[in-house]
């Protein structure tokens, strides 16, 4: 059985089915992050009824806490946080880019003070698939090095034949055959290093491809511009995967451009901040005018917090700081995102994804630009 069947297309945008050892994930797709083996405020159970089909965890926090012995007891992840749909989980290389103040990066791999307690810890590319064969995880990714959108040309070339290395001593490393090892795509915001990168990973035959380095300060058309060509230097018959990237806006024009996974600790992060989604933007329920209507946030929506609860109520609860508000809020959200994949993959079914993707923007108020490096940076403290 292949790893990744293609269902439909409709020009680059295409919906497949990615097998599992936990299950199929159909694609695109996007995976809510539980980085410390929880999506903040949500319960396992919440994230089956929102529909989610897989989820990401990280190897660095989980390393640090609870620590690898806590894993040996229970098996891996999956026991541990009760989750019985397929996992992937990220290798700490991003951590090497949002805590450079607390890394030092050399050809062994990355040498980190704790965040926790300030102890020395060194993650290397075989420590890190260690790490995650005892995490037990579906898809394993590798340690690289991610460097800034405003990096030079040398650097990120010394980054990406750094990566690449390090992916080569992951192999050599990996013990395990259930768990898929995807191999990622570094060259910055440089496309000659994208189709060099892509063709040392390609020769490999990896079972999947990410793509790194990118949402981490660039502007949208560059992010935009970048994914549209590393997408073209893979193979087609093989699954894509855009780290840390989950404004609704991307999800739709970087599936346009050929990506079918997706993660981002956004939807989370802003539903606690009072900010949900619909489909004409993001809308903060904190506003004096929810203060007083007795309707859902939003009536055409069916995720559990719109079934339940007035946008009144849910306003209250973040004026009197109620934790029950950043549950409600990340449901409306990661439901939002969950179904507006399944809005994407029903269109390109009908090759109707142009016309649905040219509705979606036309509508769809994106947030500010300006805080895209801020957002990058917080993707690994979630």
């Amino acid at each position: 059985m292949t790893n990744f069947e293609i269902k439909s297309s409709d020009n680059n945008a295409r919906v497949a089915i990615l097998n599992t050892s936990h299950g199929s994930i159909e694609t695109p797709v996007f995976m809510p992050v539980a980085t410390q083996a929880s999506v903040k405020s949500l319960s396992s159970e919440d994230l089956h009824n929102i529909g989610a089909q897989i989820i990401l965890g990280n190897s660095y926090h989980l390393y640090l806490r609870p620590g690898m012995e806590v894993f040996g007891v229970f098996g891996g992840l999956h026991e541990f946080m009760n989750w019985d749909l397929p996992i992937l989980t990220d290798s700490g290389g991003f951590q090497g880019f949002s805590l450079e103040h607390l890394r030092k990066i050399n050809e062994d791999g990355i040498i980190f003070k704790s965040h926790i307690d300030g102890s020395v810890h060194e993650l290397t590319p075989e420590s890190v698939i260690e790490i995650q064969s005892k995490l037990n995880s579906d898809i394993a990714m590798p340690l690289d090095v991610c460097l800034p959108s405003d990096s030079n040309e040398q650097d990120v070339e010394q980054a990406m034949d750094r990566t690449f290395r390090w992916l080569n001593r992951s192999l050599d490393a990996k013990k395990t055959t259930h768990q898929l090892l995807f191999g990622i795509v570094q060259g910055g915001l440089f496309k000659d290093l994208r189709a060099k990168s892509a063709d040392l990973l390609t020769s490999l035959d990896m079972p999947g491809y990410s793509i790194g380095g990118l949402s981490v300060g660039e502007s949208k058309k560059e992010m935009y511009d970048m994914v549209e060509a590393t997408t073209s230097f893979l193979p087609v018959n093989k699954p894509r995967y855009l780290m840390g990237v989950g404004s609704p806006e991307d999800l739709v024009e970087c599936v346009y451009r050929g990506v079918d996974m997706f993660d981002c600790v956004l939807p989370t992060r802003v539903a606690r901040n009072g900010a949900l989604f619909s489909y004409y933007g993001r809308v903060n329920v904190t506003s004096l005018k929810y203060k007083f209507i007795d309707d859902p946030f939003d009536k055409d929506c069916n995720c559990y917090s719109c079934n339940n609860f007035s946008a009144a109520y849910i306003h209250h609860l973040f004026k009197a700081k109620e934790y029950l508000a950043y549950r409600l809020a990340s449901i409306h959200n990661l439901y939002f995102l969950t179904n507006l994949m399944d809005r994407i993959k029903k269109s390109i079914v009908n090759n109707e994804f142009d016309d649905f993707r040219d509705d979606f923007l036309k509508n769809y108020k994106p947030a500010n630009e300006n805080v895209r490096l801020t957002q990058a940076k917080a993707r690994s403290k979630k």
